[in-house]
């Protein structure tokens, strides 16, 4: 596969990201523009902080001068997530080089989705297909940042309920998940124990339990996910290759 033709794949592969990416970029670039921040400030939230939901977040914590301490346990908080679902993902990274720093870096829950059952073309390293998707993701939520603040600084509206588009990225990740996979048992573990965290510890304290509960259920399901999993890219690589 010539260079040409891998960036095509890549584009493709990464075109449902960026529409989503693009656009809650620019949401997020808007929402910073309105805090009183410009352009270059936003390029260098997207590149440094690349956070997705905590870049909304952290807009307000910006606007209401939120103290260090409160703003790194709110991190934790927001992005606990992905040094659960990262951890799985070590393997396929192992042997990357200098690619892996950045792969771990730009893990997204939507790099993730894409990367996750380790369907990489025929005769591409793996490791160059995982890094190239994880960049050009990176390079829409950028593109889509350096828009947003353009925009609020230029445009003025109301921009209430720009920050729901995030929850609305997250449904359709999950439905897509829900739909391209026969096993149900990792979503509805999600499900189930967030519900039951948020029932017992209320809005404000049900993130982190949630987490550890969801954690504790898929390592001592692991071997079945696995399994589950194995069979699930033994079908999707049949039904691409037939």
């Amino acid at each position: 596969m010539s260079t040409l033709q891998l960036l095509k794949k890549v584009l493709i592969t990464t075109a449902p990201v960026m529409s989503g990416y693009i656009f809650l970029g620019i949401g997020f670039g808007v929402l910073l523009a309105k805090a009183g921040y410009g352009v270059p400030w936003a390029v260098l939230m997207c590149i440094v902080v690349y956070g997705g939901t905590m870049q909304y977040v952290g807009v307000s914590l910006i606007a209401s001068s939120a103290s260090i301490v409160s703003a790194a346990i709110t991190t934790l908080a927001v992005n606990a997530r992905h040094i659960f679902y990262g951890i799985s993902m070590l393997p396929l990274y192992k042997g990357a080089g200098l690619k892996k720093p950045y792969l771990i870096f730009s893990l997204t829950d939507e790099t993730y989705a894409l990367t996750v059952d380790n369907l990489v073309p025929r005769g591409v390293d793996p490791h160059l297909f995982r890094f190239l998707v994880a960049l050009f993701d990176h390079s829409y939520w950028i593109i889509g940042g350096a828009l947003g603040a353009l925009i609020g600084t230029k445009l003025s509206f109301n921009s209430t309920g720009i920050d729901f588009s995030m929850t609305a990225l997250f449904i359709t990740v999950f439905v897509k998940q829900w739909m391209t996979s026969h096993d149900h048992f990792p979503a509805l573990t999600g499900l189930i124990c967030t519900l039951g965290c948020l029932l017992i510890f209320g809005p404000e304290n049900f993130l982190i339990p949630s987490m550890v509960s969801i954690t504790l259920v898929l390592t001592l399901a692991r071997k079945r996910i696995e399994a589950s999993l194995a069979q699930d890219g033994t079908e999707k690589k049949e039904t691409r290759n037939g």
